[in-house]
């Protein structure tokens, strides 16, 4: 019998696994994670809102309120500076006239330092004070109920300057129980604006945040009304039944038997209720 050749027993058609080989799809690529979160997530996911960056907020609030009390406590300085050289100048101007008169009353002025100053006539002593903080106040208080405060925030902080009157015995003698007197505080804000606080003594004229500026002429006006009004605020003598009696150590400590009190101020608040 006669042999097939070997090419005869190959079927004229593909190889089967030729075929499948050739007709197997590729291997799909690796999608990226960001890829995967996309097709996963669902068509109508809204992205979440930004966090709130609440570092940002204190930064922001912080350096708005540190720059306006910067500029408060700069104009405090300025008029504090100014009230300095116009209490100069009156002290000078009325020792010239007092001179002629009756050279034993001395009227002094003392440096005391870059926030204080003082003012000694007769027995009489005016410390002037420049305070280091800036502060606000409730909002029913003065000057914060008006129009012209609540329309900028940074006009609701103030420096100040205080007043105060004591004996000048006092300060000599050291006696540290004695007792001085507020004869007023100017309140200075943002725009060199103030208001100025006090006793009815002190002559000047409007109480107007709105209006009234620190000049030469209104420190001129505040150094002479305190004056004025520690000339007329007369020394009051103890009662005999607070003296009649004491101790030894009352005595060494006090170094003065007597201590006479200012009589007081009147303020316009305490008036107008």
């Amino acid at each position: 019998m006669d042999t097939m050749p070997p090419a005869a027993l190959v079927p004229n058609t593909p190889d089967t696994t030729t075929v499948l080989i050739t007709q197997a799809p590729a291997t799909p690529a690796v999608a990226s994670p960001e890829e995967a979160r996309s097709e996963t997530a669902s068509p109508t996911t809204t992205a979440s809102p930004e966090p709130v960056d609440r570092l940002e907020q204190i930064v922001n609030g912080l350096t708005q309120k540190a720059t306006a009390k910067q500029e408060v406590y700069r104009n405090t300085q300025a008029a504090f500076t100014l009230l300095r050289q116009v209490a100069q100048k009156v002290v000078n101007e009325v020792s010239g006239k007092l001179n002629p008169v009756d050279s034993s009353v001395v009227i002094e002025y003392r440096p005391v330092n870059e926030m204080e100053f003082h003012i000694k006539f007769s027995g009489d002593l005016l410390m002037f004070v420049l305070h280091s903080n800036i502060v606000t106040f409730p909002e029913e208080y003065g000057p914060m109920t008006s129009d012209y405060v609540k329309a900028d925030f940074r006009r609701r902080f103030f420096g100040h300057l205080m007043i105060y009157n004591f004996m000048a015995d006092s300060i000599k003698y050291q006696r540290l129980h004695d007792t001085g007197y507020l004869v007023g505080r100017m309140l200075i804000n943002i725009e060199n604006h103030y208001f100025l606080e006090g006793v009815e003594q002190l002559e000047m004229p409007t109480q107007d945040l709105v209006h009234d500026i620190v000049t030469e002429t209104t420190m001129r006006l505040l150094v002479e009304s305190a004056m004025i009004a520690a000339v007329n605020n007369d020394l009051l003598a103890q009662p005999m039944e607070d003296i009649d009696k004491i101790t030894l150590k009352q005595k060494l400590e006090n170094q003065q038997v007597c201590h006479p009190t200012k009589v007081g101020f009147s303020f316009a608040r305490d008036q107008a209720s």
